[in-house]
């Protein structure tokens, strides 16, 4: 059987992180849903060299953030950041087959000694050059991938490409690829215009599946009995804390959070070391979700929880854009006091229902190019 391999940023993460974790699954588990035997999903343990001298169980020797709050708060949480660390291996470890070595830009094109000679990049921000730069394995430039790739819910992120020359590298590295699918429209109408392949946007892979398939992997009820919001943060904002706290002193809803603090003044439950189980299990009962993190916001959707999102830097329009795709662009706070209507789910799915079997038609007409020879 053929094998298909899915490079893209998971594994090595500078912290564990469930958005990267569960757009892989989603991923892999669409891919093989669509071979119908016809080939076999394999995800890649790649390391891109950007990130291969950092360590998560040390995250302070290399943080994006540099501020010294940013660095207490990780040192604080170093527990459950080695918590968190074991269990995300857990979950590859136990939801994937991956290739037998881990590669890196030394030894990747040794990969077709595993049949593995074709692949798809994505998703996430893999084609960000603030985040990974141009990266060989992301922007499929060994040789062993070039004119044997396509891409699914790749992102650019907030990249601009506007020092001189990038765009004609960004071009060049576009040439990989057989098929490209996007998961926003940033660049769309140019790189079909300078790019002559298919180019599609698409939704972003943990939409692929519906929220039935997450059921496998999901922990039992957390807290059984016990109404509470979850307050998931991928950065501190003192905003989206007091939102939190009003509404919980509203409700009688108690705070779950997940995030990196220094300081805890409030007392809130923490739960920063839930693995990618957990998390699942722990959006799908909460009576309310406040966040600031793309896939928390896509759960709060899979799971139709009322949520609240707020923007934050390095991801403010991948979620304007999810928001505004599903028609609940309402649902993106700013100051902390905007006012929403409740959401209408049934509408919501419906939306997502037809974009993901758009999107499903879409990635199997792909994978149909990529084995063409």
């Amino acid at each position: 059987m053929k094998k298909i391999g899915i490079v893209s940023y998971n594994i090595y993460c500078n912290f564990t992180n469930y958005g990267s974790a569960l757009q892989t699954y989603g991923v892999y588990t669409a891919l093989n849903k669509i071979s119908k035997g016809r080939w076999e999903a394999v995800l890649v343990n790649y390391c891109p060299d950007c990130l291969k001298e950092l360590n998560p169980l040390n995250p302070m020797k290399n943080m994006w953030d540099k501020d010294n709050e940013s660095r207490k708060m990780c040192e604080l949480s170093l527990p459950a950041i080695r918590e968190n660390y074991n269990k995300f291996n857990d979950f590859y470890n136990n939801s994937f087959i991956q290739t037998k070595i881990k590669y890196n830009s030394s030894n990747f094109d040794e990969i077709i000694d595993e049949n593995i000679d074709k692949f798809v990049c994505g998703s996430d921000t893999i084609f960000c050059i603030d985040e990974f730069g141009f990266d060989d394995g992301y922007y499929a430039n060994y040789n062993v991938m070039k004119n044997n790739s396509i891409s699914y819910a790749a992102s650019f992120g907030d990249a601009t490409f506007s020092k001189k020359g990038e765009k004609d590298i960004l071009y060049s590295r576009l040439r990989n690829f057989k098929a490209l699918a996007l998961r926003e429209n940033k660049f769309i109408n140019e790189i079909e215009e300078k790019i002559k392949i298919p180019v599609k946007r698409v939704i972003d892979p943990t939409l692929l599946l519906d929220s039935s398939e997450y059921e496998k992997i999901m922990s039992p009820n957390i807290y059984k009995d016990r109404k509470y919001i979850l307050l998931y943060a991928r950065r501190y904002n003192p905003k989206m804390e007091k939102y939190a706290e009003d509404l919980s002193k509203k409700t009688g809803f108690e705070i779950i959070e997940i995030s990196l603090r220094a300081t805890n003044s409030s007392k809130h439950k923490m739960f920063y070391e839930a693995g990618v189980g957990e998390f699942l299990s722990l959006v799908k009962d909460a009576q309310y979700v406040i966040t600031n993190s793309f896939h928390g916001i896509i759960f709060s959707i899979q799971f139709r929880k009322e949520f609240i999102g707020f923007s934050r830097e390095q991801c403010g329009n991948k979620i304007k854009e999810l928001l505004d795709l599903f028609e609940i662009g309402d649902r993106l706070i700013v100051n902390g006091d905007e006012s929403f209507k409740p959401i209408d789910y049934n509408k919501v799915h419906k939306i997502i229902n037809d974009k993901r079997n758009e999107s499903l038609d879409y990635f199997e007409k792909e994978v149909e190019i990529l084995l063409k020879k």
